[in-house]
């Protein structure tokens, strides 16, 4: 069964989440919370929430059958959302265009073949 969760307009660069992204990709539930909590970059915050809240969509959805030791990350996906576009004043009465990126993440945990 698979489980998911979805963090949308996060109001960040979808390269610098999709850094992140990589290192979990694959990884059991238990670690990729390790990874993230020991990583120094902005972007891992939202992406360690993001994986507790589908760890915790899987144990509602399951009722609390779900074994979540054997739960991994089997799909973390970074899109790119819209974007706001702001003006910047600059010399001589001109002005630059300054664009906010926004991402969306995507996660779908499941479970692992039993051996």
């Amino acid at each position: 069964m698979e489980y998911q969760a979805h963090l949308r307009h996060a109001r960040m660069a979808p390269r610098k989440l999709g850094l992140v992204a990589d290192l979990v990709r694959g990884k059991n539930v238990g670690s990729a919370l390790a990874i993230l909590k020991y990583t120094k970059r902005a972007a891992a915050k939202p992406i360690e929430k993001l994986v507790k809240s589908a760890i915790a969509n899987a144990t509602d959805k399951s009722k609390g059958a779900v074994d979540i030791d054997t739960l991994f990350v089997k799909e973390i996906r970074v899109d790119q959302g819209p974007s706001s576009r702001r003006f910047m004043p600059r010399a001589m009465g001109r002005a630059t265009k300054v664009t906010k990126k926004t991402s969306h993440v995507h996660v779908v945990l499941a479970e692992a073949k039993k051996k």
